[in-house]
């Protein structure tokens, strides 16, 4: 996968982290291209339980690397604008993978998360984030329209209007403001972001995975469909985790009135 993308396994927890500290982990092709393989593949993991994005040094992501936009503004492309946007969306399933893989995703935000950065911080499930974070939707200021799904979550998350104002502004969001739209689920001292974020992937990782993932297939329902496309999924998810050995479990040590011990089935 090569050094841009770091990858380890602790508890259950994939831990992948975006490399390129001296560029504040900027995107590039081949970064991206190991992403999405490595996402693919922890979500069809078993071992796995819950996944969290990271940044090496002190900021999570600063989205695509202008330098490389500047080149290509500069000098062409050989491909075809077709070509460039299969290519594109191609690394976009980065998003819809974050987004829709059946297990919990966590991003870290340890500093800036910019552009296609706040992109993939969005599609995460959960958002912690220490007090020297910083979000910015930095389209605007590059004359980019946006990419990696950002309008779609940042409309879902804080509504039209909201969503609207900070893409066209691309106003830079301190701690306080991420923490009072709601795009953080926990704001923390940085030098406790690590061991809060680990502590909550680990108890996500040590449930009851085959709930947890009709869960989050319901919540992403709710967002998506109707009412009754809610309910129809509901319905599935409860009869399929009602089977699963993690609610036998559950409900023998409900009466032994003592913890489950989850074991992911």
């Amino acid at each position: 996968m090569g050094d841009e993308l770091l990858y380890r396994l602790e508890n259950r927890v994939a831990v992948l982290t975006l490399n390129r500290p001296e560029r504040m982990n900027a995107l590039t092709k081949d970064m991206m291209g190991a992403l999405r393989a490595r996402l693919a593949e922890v979500a069809a993991d078993e071992a796995v339980g819950c996944v969290v994005l990271t940044g090496a040094g002190q900021a999570f992501c600063a989205g695509g690397d202008v330098r490389v936009q500047a080149r290509v503004a500069a000098e062409g492309s050989p491909e075809t604008p077709e070509q460039r946007s299969d290519a594109l969306r191609a690394s976009m399933e980065a998003s819809r993978l974050l987004h829709e893989m059946p297990k919990p995703t966590i991003a870290m935000l340890n500093g800036v998360a910019a552009g296609a950065g706040l992109s993939l911080a969005l599609a995460c499930d959960l958002r912690i984030a220490g007090r020297s974070a910083r979000m910015t939707t930095a389209f605007a200021k590059v004359g980019l329209s946006g990419d990696y799904g950002g309008t779609w979550f940042l409309t879902q998350l804080i509504g039209t209007a909201k969503a609207r104002e900070l893409y066209f502004l691309s106003d830079v969001l301190d701690a306080v403001r991420i923490e009072a739209l709601g795009l953080a689920n926990r704001v923390v001292a940085d030098e406790a972001l690590v061991g809060e974020t680990m502590a909550l992937a680990e108890r996500l990782a040590s449930g009851p995975a085959v709930a947890l993932r009709y869960m989050k297939r319901n919540l992403n329902v709710a967002v998506q469909g109707t009412l009754a496309d809610g309910l129809d999924s509901e319905a599935y998810g409860m009869l399929r985790s009602r089977a699963s050995e993690d609610h036998k479990e559950a409900a023998k040590a409900f009466v032994e009135k003592r913890p489950p011990a989850f074991r992911g089935r």
